[in-house]
């Protein structure tokens, strides 16, 4: 099973914001496209940001201008860059393969925007 470690989440005001990152190692990571995912609370997991191996990119409407997905092959790691957070925004993100539909998850990092 691939690992994920999520890192880089936590509380901050509207308008703020994160940086998350992603390691999976032990995989072929330049070969796989990735994605960021988010869960908010009575809600199901949906696709935010993802990117091809070949870093060509793609973002949920929601989000569109305001994150931007980046990845390192180099450290077999896949960015989150969240800017101009809205409290809608909160949720426990999490990366994986893109597309997945499976049960294999990290443990995830929770983002609130709140003031």
């Amino acid at each position: 099973q691939v690992q994920l470690v999520e890192s880089g989440g936590g509380l901050v005001e509207p308008g703020g914001s994160l940086r998350l990152s992603c390691v999976a190692p032990g995989i072929m990571f330049s070969f796989y496209d990735m994605g960021w995912y988010r869960q908010a609370p009575g809600n199901q997991r949906d696709l935010v940001a993802a990117i091809t191996s070949g870093s060509s990119t793609n973002y949920a409407d929601s989000v569109k201008g305001r994150f931007t997905i980046s990845r390192d092959n180099a450290k077999n790691t896949v960015y989150l860059q969240m800017n101009s957070l809205k409290p809608e925004d909160t949720a426990v993100y999490y990366c994986n393969l893109h597309p997945y539909n499976g049960d294999n998850w990290g443990q995830g990092t929770q983002v609130t925007v709140s003031s």
